[in-house]
């Protein structure tokens, strides 16, 4: 059998005194997008950066298909590909530029990269030569999802993908999880929207109390087993 996409074992994790994640135990398997929901402060984007080997567990340990996130990171991280808040977007750069950098920032040629195509895909075609800085919100958030389509993921993680989005946007973002989804990968979706997740995700994650457990999604049958 295949590895899990994500396999967490008792993870924990704490800033200072304040223990954000307390035990977490989380088996996804390729072809999953689980919907991730809990309370603003209740880990959520902790959980996705200990996933993304970002941070170090401060208990347990997270394995993403195989590969030991804090043993192996240089072998978790072209894995993996994460639309966070802060997309790493650069205001002095164009469009097209950002996306030249951050080929080249993981060792990849951008000569024959589509990236003409990867921006036209994300409705940003008019502003390819034009400097972020003057980009709104969610035309960075565009931009960010751009650089992943230009190399897409075998791991997924999408951070309050929603955000910022027009409907448009919106099912930019489920057609690609969907995509990365039906190609053998896995999807983290991170929101407190579960109805627009609902559109593409299998099961849902629920962080209280840094512990985490399976609930329903609206109008999905329940999974069966634990998280």
């Amino acid at each position: 059998m295949s590895n899990p996409a994500v396999l967490a074992a008792g993870v924990a994790r704490r800033f200072g005194r304040r223990w954000v994640l307390r035990g977490i135990d989380l088996a996804i398997q390729p072809g999953q997008v689980v919907a991730l929901t809990g309370r603003n402060g209740s880990g959520k984007t902790t959980l996705l950066r200990l996933i993304a080997s970002i941070l170090r567990p401060t208990r347990g340990e997270i394995q993403v298909f195989g590969f030991h996130t804090i043993r192996e990171g240089a072998s978790v991280r072209p894995l993996v590909g994460m639309l966070a808040h802060n997309a790493g977007i650069y205001d002095d750069l164009t469009a097209a530029e950002n996306l030249v950098f951050a080929l080249r920032m993981a060792g990849h040629s951008a000569r024959r990269a589509p990236i003409s195509e990867v921006l036209d895909r994300v409705g940003l075609t008019s502003f390819e030569f034009e400097r972020v800085r003057g980009f709104s919100a969610g035309m960075r958030r565009r931009l960010g999802l751009a650089r992943l389509l230009l190399r897409p993921p075998r791991l997924l993680l999408l951070d309050e993908p929603y955000a910022s989005f027009d409907q448009d946007g919106i099912e930019l973002v489920n057609e690609f999880a969907a995509r990365i989804r039906d190609e053998g990968g896995a999807v983290i979706l991170s929101t407190h929207d579960i109805g627009r997740a609902a559109v593409v995700a299998d099961r849902r994650a629920h962080i209280a109390d840094g512990l985490l457990g399976e609930q329903a999604i609206p109008g999905v049958p329940a999974a069966g087993g634990q998280p």
